[in-house]
């Protein structure tokens, strides 16, 4: 299956259960960028809007470019009465925007699933100078009880599970060769996430890799999660314990 299908039927899913990043993270952002209203942000891969929402609600103008028609639809669902969002069907390495037309590119859960150095081409044709690129994820504090016993359940009941973010780490050399001259600003937000257990389920029903109903697994997928639930909830809430992970720089 082709990275750009693999939400294919799990978009809803997606954008009922997903969370967006902390003002915190926002407001990092536009300071470390200069943005302004008016300025033009090119969001790649841009699922069902989750970040263009955010980005949106600070003024700038939005591209949402998505290449899964399923994601793509909600998101102009959801964003349709915002004027300054412009929705394309179109690859994180072959975008069709003009060159030298955006003035921030940004990938949230989405830099795991590009071919790095075809987007990165991309990224410097339709960049205006100096501007930057943002890639950004939420991520499970890995050192957290709860979020080891729930990988464990992903590779045993999940054939394409690599890991949570496609297995991209926090130290690998992806990100140096990706910047220019290897420097970017690295910056870690606490984002922990609290789910009743309908949103938990849905959560982890949302990734990629989790298996669909006319999968074997999805029973024994759903179980495990519900005792997981049930070992570490509380009052009927969950906390699943969360990092936003920015990168930041020119490339």
């Amino acid at each position: 299956m082709k990275p750009t299908e693999k939400f294919t039927d799990k978009a809803e899913v997606y954008a009922k259960h997903r969370r967006g990043y902390t003002d915190e993270y926002i407001k990092y952002l536009l300071t470390a960028t200069s943005l302004n209203e008016g300025n033009v942000v090119a969001d790649i891969g841009s699922g069902t809007g989750i970040l263009s929402r955010q980005l949106l609600e600070s003024g700038l103008t939005v591209i949402g470019v998505e290449p899964n028609d399923d994601m793509r639809t909600i998101a102009e669902q959801l964003l349709k009465q915002n004027s300054r969002f412009i929705s394309m069907k179109a690859a994180a390495e072959h975008t069709t925007l003009d060159d030298k037309s955006v003035d921030l590119l940004t990938a949230a859960q989405a830099f795991h699933w590009f071919d790095k150095e075809k987007f990165k081409l991309e990224c410097q044709r339709i960049l205006r100078p100096s501007a930057k690129v943002a890639l950004v994820w939420n991520s499970r504090d890995g050192s957290s009880a709860l979020n080891i016993e729930s990988a464990e359940i992903c590779q045993r009941y999940c054939p394409n599970f690599k890991g949570f973010s496609g297995g991209i780490g926090e130290t690998e050399d992806v990100f140096k060769q990706f910047y220019k001259n290897g420097k970017y600003d690295f910056r870690r937000f606490r984002n922990d996430l609290e789910f009743d257990f309908a949103g938990f389920l849905g959560r982890y029903l949302s990734a990629s890799y989790a298996p669909k109903k006319t999968d074997k697994e999805h029973e024994p997928f759903i179980s495990a999660f519900t005792n997981l639930f049930e070992k570490y909830g509380n009052n009927g809430k969950i906390i699943i314990p969360n990092v936003i992970r920015s990168y930041l720089g020119e490339v």
